[in-house]
């Protein structure tokens, strides 16, 4: 995705830059399998991610020892396993499957209404469909590095009313080991942020048109 974001923005701060970090990451580890590099500095991070202390906090150090622990070549077969497999993955990472059931519903079209709005534009050689958790998931890190308006209204409408029950499908699913880490992390780091959103100055009720 790039972006040429038209909302009213504001300076981030520390926290804003942590939860847009934090996205950033999620969106790596869902996109595709994390290379060597990625879960080495995974492990070695300092910092914890914005709202350290109980679930989250112990959802991050299991996150870490995962990553410290895993192996690249059979985290590139469980991600396959997982989201790809032969014909379809064990899990499908999509708002409209898990809004509606099925692919390319109703979600993805006001989606992708929402993301010309804010003036995304799909890049060249994408084949997957913009309601990917990863994309869902890098675009609303951009907005919070951006201090875009718009990253509230985005969380609320996109990615809040369906992605806990994928993160906690990662957690269950029979071919996930790494990712039951990754799936536990991020359902925590979404309560994180729906208690953010639900801060009064920080509620909004939609997304700004711009």
């Amino acid at each position: 995705m790039t972006t040429m974001d038209a909302a009213p923005m504001t300076a981030p701060d520390e926290d804003d830059r942590l939860r847009a970090g934090t996205w950033a990451l999620l969106a790596a580890l869902l996109r595709r399998p994390p290379t060597a590099e990625l879960l080495a500095q995974l492990a070695a991070i300092d910092t914890p991610p914005a709202g350290e202390g109980g679930a989250l906090a112990a959802a991050w150090q299991a996150l870490q020892t995962a990553a410290a622990a895993a192996d690249p070549v059979a985290l590139e077969r469980e991600y396959h396993a997982l989201f790809i497999g032969i014909g379809r993955g064990e899990l499908l990472p999509f708002a409209s499957w898990y809004l509606t059931g099925f692919l390319m519903e109703k979600p993805l079209g006001e989606l992708r209404a929402d993301l010309a709005r804010l003036g995304f534009e799909r890049q060249p050689g994408v084949c997957e469909p913009e309601d990917h958790i990863a994309a869902l998931a890098e675009v609303l890190g951009l907005l919070i590095g951006e201090g875009s308006a718009a990253a509230a209204g985005f969380f609320a409408h996109h990615i809040e009313p369906w992605a806990g029950r994928l993160f906690a499908d990662l957690q269950t699913a029979e071919s996930a080991r790494f990712y039951r880490a990754a799936g536990r992390f991020a359902e925590a780091f979404l309560a994180f942020e729906r208690q953010y959103g639900a801060m009064p100055a920080l509620a909004p009720s939609s997304v700004p048109a711009g």
